[in-house]
């Protein structure tokens, strides 16, 4: 890998089924590729189901899970960076999860695609994370800051996708303006301007995926 803040890291929920699984991943290939990044390798992300012992309805949900590596080429600054990634993440979710032809594309969801913060979640409690994350408990696998949220949904039904942490920071507290929150958002993308992105914001709406 080359110094910290040249590369990225993602994490990524798939469908199970291997073809829509691969179409998922040659997309995301894609899009990388016409952003200029260089994708090093996918990786699988290890996980321990017998030790973490998860719940039949969280195994009938569970998705395949992939880490990806990607670099920046050089002159490409750190903050540009994680614009270019922020639009593939974007493009990437609305396309598949959009896509009526994969019969699971609701598995699919990108939990970070980020130089700065690698996010592993899931439909767990507390005392299963640990154990079914195997990465967690490498000694070699350290961080400036690591972040641990646990809470019930009590509002929405659980699911891999909606499970804490969101990709930047943990959220505790109900959201119970929900959809007006979604109005605002979506009224303001119609004035929505930016310097960075240019012809490009509109690639990033609508901003939030309702069905997420």
């Amino acid at each position: 890998l080359p110094e910290s803040g040249r590369y990225a890291v993602g994490n990524i929920f798939l469908p199970t089924d291997e073809t829509e699984r691969e179409t998922c991943m040659a997309l995301i290939n894609r899009l990388l590729a016409e952003q200029e990044l260089e994708l090093l390798t996918w990786r699988t992300v290890p996980v321990d189901l017998e030790t973490a012992d998860l719940g039949p309805a969280a195994l009938a949900a569970r998705p395949h899970i992939e880490q990806l590596f990607v670099t920046a080429a050089e002159g490409v600054d750190r903050e540009a960076l994680e614009r270019r990634l922020y639009l593939v993440r974007k493009q990437a979710t609305h396309q598949l999860r959009n896509n009526l032809e994969l019969t699971q594309r609701q598995a699919f969801y990108v939990c970070s695609l980020s130089s700065k913060v690698i996010v592993y979640k899931g439909m767990l409690n507390a005392a299963q994370l640990f154990d079914f994350f195997v990465d967690l408990l490498d000694p070699d696998y350290q961080s400036h800051l690591a972040m641990v949220h646990s809470r019930f949904s009590t509002n929405t039904f659980p699911s891999w996708d909606r499970a804490q942490p969101v990709r930047f920071m943990c959220h505790n507290g109900e959201i119970n303006t929900r959809q007006g929150n979604v109005n605002w958002m979506t009224a303001r993308q119609g004035m929505a301007k930016s310097e960075l992105f240019g012809n490009q914001l509109q690639q990033l709406f609508p901003v939030i995926d309702e069905d997420v």
